[in-house]
């Protein structure tokens, strides 16, 4: 987008209350990890993001460990989910809050090429445990309704609009 930025990381709690929607989850936790940053940046915009994988009403976050993953995308497969990616911009003190949903179409996927996948990319950082961008994407997603930006974690389109609003 031709922007200068820095990454800084900070280590932040991602649980959130029971009682939220999908949506408000993403942009929950994109928000609590902004706020992270409070009292750190003054002249800076903060760009934080949270993505989430949703079916069946049932959020999937990272898995926890291999067999977690491989029952992560035996539930994907075949099916049609939602990526949600929550956006958190702060500017000049001001908290810009918003979200972006993508439906993502899987083929079927077998048993070996789960388990392959698993192996190969230990997608154990990813939300609904794969990344877009690696084999699955290649080769299991059938179509995507929505932002592929938005799937693999950041709807760029969004965020750039959001950031020339911002800077008038």
């Amino acid at each position: 987008m031709d922007i200068d930025f820095r990454i800084v990381l900070k280590e932040v709690d991602e649980s959130y209350p029971d009682h939220l929607s999908p949506e408000e989850v993403a942009v929950y936790i994109a928000e609590k990890k902004a706020k992270a940053y409070d009292g750190t940046v003054t002249d800076e915009a903060v760009l934080t993001a949270d993505t989430i994988v949703c079916i069946d009403g049932l959020i999937l976050g990272k898995p926890d460990d291999e067999a977690h993953a491989i029952a992560m995308l035996k539930r994907l497969s075949g099916r049609v989910h939602k990526v949600i990616t929550g956006v958190c911009i702060v500017y000049k003190g001001e908290y810009n809050l918003f979200h972006d949903v993508s439906e993502v179409f899987f083929r079927t996927l077998n048993d070996e090429e789960i388990t392959n996948y698993v192996t190969q990319y230990k997608p154990y950082d990813k939300a609904g445990a794969y990344g877009i961008q690696e084999w699955v994407g290649i080769t299991a997603i059938k179509r995507i309704e929505g932002s592929y930006t938005n799937v693999v974690g950041l709807p760029t389109e969004k965020v750039y609009q959001q950031l020339l609003r911002l800077s008038k």
